[in-house]
């Protein structure tokens, strides 16, 4: 055979390979595509009630749950719940340009809008039966979750704690920037001023607004107005005024959204406290105090928002130069390692208190005793045996990485930024296309087979539900039931509160779809790029 021959033969090969290899793929990304559908037509036509979600549900739909158990009417706006749905609907959108996808993010919408509390933000749910229907949840059900104390009690008015309100603000403007339908601005811009308008003089956010009549847990003071950084709510709400800045281009919003930015920003300067704690609280009194919140969050220094701060702060210097944000937080990562748990004390990689006691620097343990609601209580101690499983008095944090991004930016300082209204505009966040697709897909750790491959008959990737509940069955007890309860998820029977599922319960879980879809959505999204 000729040198010219042998050539051609293997060029015919390789272009026969890359035809099959082709043709392999197109058979998977129609695959992709069809159980993709397959599983959201499951979702919205089978699972969802009026566009909105809860977080899990047994497959004969007895029983659902959010944070807690769920009504049938509930709408869960808490992540993952009804507002991620969206974003992964508008993710789906995005990626395929199916018109399916976008109607099913209009369905959430439509069940969003209904819940959107008067002011403009949302509570954690809100029931379709309307609310005296949630009020008997609040009463019943949230009422005797021993642990979940924000539940215990009706406020009436809407919350930024656990995302929920910048979940659905985001969604809202996502969706409203997709096409520029008017029918969504409107309640955009409820969202959007919700944030404005309940945002103090000094630059915080309380934890629910607006305000209501004062609710003590277990005789500690109603925390729900004080100014919060827990769960991000200060973060949260500057990252999306700072996408409203960016992307709605409003002459007659822009002013109060750089007043806002620029207040938000500030409180954290205001409320560090000083040497030798240069650290901060999860709460704040308007006074400006550090306070307590829950019953098991006492009056201490957080180091996990110390830790959040800190690398906010270096990103409030990255947009806007000014070096303010960056005094002292050399003197706050030193702290870290002055509060540093002795060696007998870390275990599983946990090295540092999360509660630190003001003034002395000391480690606060957490405990609790008795059965339920009514006859538990929670308290704190230095004693590190017999700690609190659902609220651990020690974490895990990446001090390194803080420390190693404090350097990096001291030893590349911005020098004569270009500023617009105080800021960096082009470093402020921007909006991802894809929200919830590359943050979930890193969650799975299956293959592109496996996920098609586990889709079920009816239309849904059987998941083992990570938590459930006991029912319930009726106001706790005075007594203190027989058993040890006080480290453990759940108290006894009369608690409503979750505990991790030892059996396998499977079922329905929002958490497996928005991951597997997710997955799915990115396989498509990479093969599209190589396409072009």
């Amino acid at each position: 055979m000729t040198i010219i021959k042998k050539f051609a033969r293997g060029l015919l090969v390789t272009s026969l390979f890359c035809a099959n290899q082709a043709y392999a793929i197109q058979a998977q990304q129609q695959e992709i595509l069809a159980s993709m559908k397959k599983a959201s037509q499951f979702m919205t036509e089978t699972v969802s009630y009026q566009g909105g979600y809860v977080w899990s549900y047994l497959p004969d739909f007895s029983r659902r749950w959010g944070e807690m158990e769920a009504k049938p009417t509930m709408v869960w706006v808490q992540p993952p719940g009804t507002a991620t749905m969206g974003h992964l609907f508008l993710d789906a959108y995005h990626v395929t340009k199916d018109e399916f996808y976008f109607h099913a993010a209009e369905q959430v919408a439509s069940a969003l809008i209904k819940g959107q509390h008067p002011s403009g933000g949302w509570n954690y749910m809100f029931d379709l039966a309307g609310e005296e229907s949630l009020k008997d949840w609040y009463q019943t059900t949230g009422a005797n979750g021993w642990r979940l104390e924000e539940f215990h009690h009706y406020y009436g008015n809407a919350t930024f704690d656990d995302g929920g309100t910048f979940d659905a603000s985001v969604f809202l403007l996502r969706l409203y920037l997709a096409k520029n339908q008017t029918k969504y601005r409107e309640p955009l811009y409820r969202a959007v001023n919700f944030v404005l308008d309940s945002q103090y003089e000094v630059g915080g956010w309380p934890q629910r607004y607006p305000p209501a009549a004062a609710y003590s847990v277990k005789g500690q003071a109603d925390y729900s107005a004080n100014i919060t950084f827990n769960d991000d709510v200060a973060a949260n709400n500057l990252m999306l005024l700072s996408y409203c800045l960016l992307y709605l281009n409003d002459p007659t919003l822009t002013p109060e959204l750089i007043k806002a930015i620029h207040s938000g920003m500030q409180v954290f300067v205001k409320l560090k406290q000083p040497l030798p704690q240069p650290a901060w609280a999860l709460q704040y009194t308007l006074d400006l105090q550090p306070s307590a919140a829950r019953s098991y969050e006492p009056l201490s220094l957080s180091t996990s928002a110390t830790a959040s701060i800190l690398d906010l702060l270096m990103d409030f210097y990255l947009v806007t130069g000014n070096s303010e944000f960056l005094q002292g937080i050399d003197e706050s990562l030193a702290w870290f390692d002055l509060v540093k748990l002795p060696a007998a004390e870390i275990k599983n990689n946990r090295t540092h208190p999360k509660m630190v006691e003001i003034g002395t620097n000391k480690t606060l343990y957490l405990h609790r005793t008795g059965s339920n609601v009514t006859n538990g209580r929670y308290y704190i101690d230095y004693q590190p045996a017999n700690q609190v499983i659902h609220y651990p008095s020690i974490g895990r944090f990446e001090i390194a990485e803080l420390k190693s991004k404090y350097q990096n930016i001291l030893q590349n300082p911005i020098e004569k930024p270009k500023l617009q209204h105080g800021l960096i505009i082009e470093n402020l966040p921007k909006l991802p296309d894809l929200f919830v697709v590359k943050r979930y897909a890193k969650r799975s750790n299956k293959s592109v087979e496996q996920v098609l491959q586990s889709l079920n008959q009816q239309g849904y990737w059987p998941a083992k539900l990570r938590y459930i509940t006991n029912p319930y069955i009726g106001p706790s007890p005075a007594e203190v039931a027989q058993g040890e309860y006080s480290t453990t998820y759940v108290g006894d029977k009369y608690d409503t509160s979750p505990y991790p599922a030892t059996d396998k319960v499977e079922g329905i879980d929002l958490r497996e779809y928005i991951k597997n879809m997710s997955l799915l959505l990115k396989n498509l999204e990479k093969h599209n790029a190589l396409s072009h």
